[in-house]
């Protein structure tokens, strides 16, 4: 599960609702003051929500750039349904696709995935890439996920056929090592409490079975970045420098930070995207 460090949004950041030909999204909307030189929409990952992003928003900010990070149909503070079908990755594609034009105003905007957020983005860039200025894919692989994680995403999911959110709750932070004992516990437990168990089901078995579609994403035409941390027990790190090869994309890695880096080292994300999207 991720964590961010907190769930209080800069000065910078308003939270609202985005209205779209789909329905409302709760989002984090980070304006600059100045000029705006584009604008970027990020999509978070399995269990995850726009706080995952926070810390990202005043450096992306400061550099000129509007950032809307948005929790995903049933995830957080945006409503879904308890049908799984609902969540089919090309439901949520499209989702990205009427967020993407609602807070595009007609411009391109520059797109960022993390982890399942990555691989909803790349299906939305597949089915129309023309509203997208560019596509970073942080912490996300070329198709599922490593052997132990679609273990432990089959065990959640078979868990949330029988037990409650609260109850699921509960039987993970016993499992939890102790020094996350003291992480904000409170804050990640109403996130958990407010998402729909359908959602992680569906999305769950959607990261167990991913196909590879690296070549279908190299053909779209789009300028690609893959970013992750150093090390990476969801997708090895060697596999996305493979994949970043495959796209011919540009590849970042950042020093100390894990399957987050969007959390574990947000400056240096921060000034990697900035620094690609400059590059454009």
């Amino acid at each position: 599960m991720s964590r961010p460090p907190t769930f209080t949004p800069p000065s910078c950041a308003q939270s609202r609702r985005l209205r779209t030909t789909r329905g409302d999204f709760a989002v984090l909307d980070a304006v600059p003051h100045g000029e705006v030189r584009g604008t970027a929409l990020l999509l978070p990952g399995y269990t995850g929500s726009k706080e995952d992003f926070i810390a990202l928003l005043e450096p992306l900010c400061a550099a000129g750039y509007r950032t809307v990070a948005v929790d995903g149909r049933g995830q957080y503070e945006t409503e879904g349904t308890p049908r799984q079908e609902t969540y089919a990755q090309s439901e949520l594609a499209r989702d990205v696709l009427a967020q993407a034009a609602a807070v595009g105003n007609g411009d391109t905007v520059h797109l960022v995935g993390h982890s399942l957020g990555g691989q909803i983005a790349r299906a939305a860039v597949l089915l129309d890439a023309s509203p997208f200025r560019s596509l970073t894919l942080m912490s996300s692989g070329p198709a599922q996920v490593a052997e132990a994680q679609q273990l432990k995403v089959k065990m959640l999911g078979d868990a949330l056929a029988t037990l409650s959110m609260a109850e699921a709750w509960e039987a993970m932070r016993a499992l939890d090592p102790p020094e996350d004992a003291t992480t904000d516990g409170e804050a990640l437990r109403r996130r958990w409490l407010r998402t729909q168990p359908a959602q992680l089901i569906a999305t769950g078995r959607q990261l167990a079975t991913e196909p590879d579609r690296v070549a279908e994403l190299a053909a779209a035409g789009l300028p690609l970045h893959v970013l992750s941390g150093e090390r990476d027990d969801t997708w090895p790190v060697p596999l996305l420098d493979e994949m970043a090869q495959r796209l011919g994309a540009r590849r970042t890695r950042i020093e100390g930070a894990e399957h987050s880096p969007n959390t574990d080292r947000p400056e240096r994300t921060a000034a990697a995207l900035i620094s690609f999207w400059d590059s454009l």
